[in-house]
């Protein structure tokens, strides 16, 4: 099925440098394989993280949400599980290359390294592949196929990131709106105090993306939040991007997407 990925790691001629919070990281990714976009940068702008405290991200990829973070918050503790060698090899070049620090294990959530088993989180993020293969065709390429294409239902995920969160922290997932109801019955049997954040790509639109917070042990009542609006104008103007300057804060400048209060 089209290309495979090397098992070890990228060599530098597979790369691209990629810029990230307005150059503050540089982010090496495969020309040909999973790139990441806006989306780990999202989540990562959404977590209430402090200085101290530490945040385990399932399916790290590259290392963009994890970096992304640590740039924002000084003084967090970064860790990453990355079940494919070479994006997990790859996170830690990256954050060697950007001077930050930032954990990165190699394994599968499904059977968490022993290594994770035994620690607790203040909190957990993922960026979750997004397409039901039963209902979508496969990528060619191995490495965006694993990180585009669902091989473990999003109930392990949620699963698996209640377990390593500790009570009363938080866990928080980027997804696509229309999976939104598998992600919420998943959630509703392992967190409580839910809450919801739709991404609106431009006023008047659905939100194609979601950012869904719960908390192990919470007790508060379900919250949909008014919308983040991602763009401006009503339509995609050729050779602009145009986002809101909320949302240009967040990409160009680290600063914070915090839930509506």
């Amino acid at each position: 099925m089209g290309s495979t990925l090397r098992c070890d790691s990228f060599d530098a001629t597979e790369l691209s440098q990629d810029a990230f919070l307005g150059g503050r990281l540089v982010i090496g990714q495969p020309k040909d394989g999973y790139r990441a976009g806006v989306d780990p940068v999202l989540l990562a702008a959404s977590i209430p993280a402090r200085a101290g405290e530490r945040v385990l991200d399932l399916g790290c990829g590259g290392g963009v949400a994890g970096l992304c973070l640590a740039a924002r918050v000084p003084g967090v503790l970064v860790t990453g599980l990355e079940v494919q060698p070479a994006y997990a090899d790859l996170a830690r070049r990256n954050a060697e290359a950007n001077n930050l620090a930032l954990d990165v294990v190699t394994g599968d959530l499904s059977n968490m390294p022993d290594t994770l088993r035994q620690q607790q989180f203040d909190h957990v993020i993922a960026n979750p592949p997004y397409f039901d293969r039963r209902k979508s065709t496969a990528a060619r390429d191995m490495g965006r196929e694993r990180a585009m294409g669902e091989g473990l239902a999003l109930a392990d995920w949620v699963r698996a990131a209640a377990r390593r969160v500790a009570q009363k922290g938080s866990v928080t997932f980027i997804q696509r709106a229309d999976r939104l109801p598998d992600l919420m019955a998943a959630a509703m049997v392992h967190l409580g105090s839910l809450e919801v954040l739709p991404l609106i790509p431009r006023r008047g639109r659905v939100a194609r993306l979601v950012l869904l917070r719960g908390r192990k042990g919470g007790r508060a009542g379900f919250r949909l939040h008014d919308g983040w609006l991602l763009h401006e104008g009503p339509e995609h103007v050729q050779g602009g991007e145009k986002y809101t300057a909320a949302t240009s804060e967040v990409l160009r400048n680290a600063a914070a997407l915090p839930f509506p209060v």
